[in-house]
């Protein structure tokens, strides 16, 4: 568990220092601009905008999300729908398909418990999963693969087979597509991308002429993401749009898409660690190891103007190692702020997230979907 600042603190004048690390530390209004932004941006292209909530698991960034404009969250397990839920987020889409009678069943449930529930499949036997368990409309949406190879019908006439199966049943309701490449996300290059993508949505267009020939109802193309989005943009096959790292950034991202416009958003989570030995002549510690970041992308970056030259590695399960910078010392219990090498699996190891604003802690919101894997 990540000991939470005391609640007493908050409003006060340069409370982010006494933020008890290592932490997840959000820069509030850093995070409004960029969801104000892709806001304006989806607009601007007719699309409307669900935000991918694996990025955050939190009830509270999410209702900020959907106050900006947003039609409502995917998550992409139901365990996290179900914590987003039981918080009071009612519009959700769950983006993975999901495979036995038990999670059929869960997957009832929360139709029955929201607003606007909506769940993918890509298999006649996930359809037949979701008919016997429902107890009321269910809406559906058939998963196409795009490329990617991770989950999806692998052709327009399995996704023909998929709607047809669907039609059948009474309490489902089939309402679209969802076509995501995550390949492409972090491709270098606009150019790059904007090839995959134009392939990617020949294929996701393929299956809806399928769809609609056996007399299905293709109203939601749904998919895309940070990195795709003057792509999926330009292709004018999406409605909706789910994308999730854009409202935080990271490292990943960053060396990927440089100066893209797909790129151009604030860093606004950080992680803030101390300096808790200084006794090496090349090197200083920090409290921020293996358990403080995701292990699957680049290292993270150092944020703090002092550090930005210094390299960052990781020295144990609780420990980072961090250059010395040149020319300035470096003394015990300083502190230090990073950008995350990839966003999504470090939020996840983080019980809240200390909102800011400037040098004061303003906020700490709960990680509800923390560890909901299943």
């Amino acid at each position: 568990m990540n000991l939470p600042a005391d609640p007493d603190l908050i409003g006060q004048p340069g409370s982010r220092a006494l933020i008890p690390t290592p932490a997840a530390v959000l820069d509030l209004d850093a995070f409004d601009r960029n969801v104000a932004k892709m806001a304006a941006r989806a607009k601007a292209a007719g699309l409307a905008l669900r935000p991918h909530a694996k990025s955050h698991k939190c009830a509270a960034l999410a209702r900020r999300q959907i106050e900006a404009g947003a039609v409502g969250i995917c998550c992409a397990k139901l365990a996290e729908a179900e914590a987003m839920a039981a918080a009071g987020i009612e519009t959700i889409l769950v983006t993975s398909p999901v495979a036995g009678r038990l999670s059929a069943e869960r997957a009832a449930r929360l139709a029955d418990e929201i607003a606007d529930f909506r769940i993918v499949v890509d298999h006649v036997d996930g359809v037949a999963e979701l008919a016997e368990a429902a107890t009321g409309r269910v809406q559906v949406i058939i998963d196409v693969d795009v490329g990617l190879g991770r989950t999806g019908v692998a052709s327009p006439e399995q996704a023909a087979q998929v709607a047809s199966a669907i039609l059948l049943e009474p309490n489902l309701q089939l309402i679209g597509v969802q076509g995501y490449g995550g390949h492409w996300q972090h491709m270098a290059g606009a150019n790059a991308r904007a090839a995959a993508v134009a392939e990617g949505m020949a294929k996701l267009s393929a299956a809806i002429a399928a769809i609609r020939a056996v007399g299905g109802s293709v109203e939601v193309v749904t998919g895309g993401g940070t990195g795709t989005f003057a792509a999926d943009a330009a292709q004018g096959v999406l409605t909706e749009l789910q994308p999730g790292s854009f409202a935080f950034m990271d490292r990943e991202y960053r060396d990927a898409l440089k100066a893209d416009p797909d790129g151009a958003f604030e860093q606004a989570l950080f992680v803030a660690a101390t300096v808790i030995s200084a006794n090496q002549a090349a090197w200083v510690t920090v409290d921020a190891g293996l358990k403080a970041f995701s292990t699957d992308g680049p290292a993270p970056a150092p944020a703090t103007p002092k550090f930005a030259a210094a390299t960052y590695r990781f020295f144990g399960d609780e420990h980072g190692r961090l250059s010395r910078p040149e020319g300035a010392g470096v003394s015990r219990g300083e502190r230090v702020e990073f950008i995350p090498g990839h966003i999504d699996p470090t939020l996840d190891r983080y019980d809240v997230i200390h909102l800011v604003q400037g040098d004061m802690l303003v906020d700490i919101v709960a990680v509800e979907a923390r560890g909901a894997s299943q």
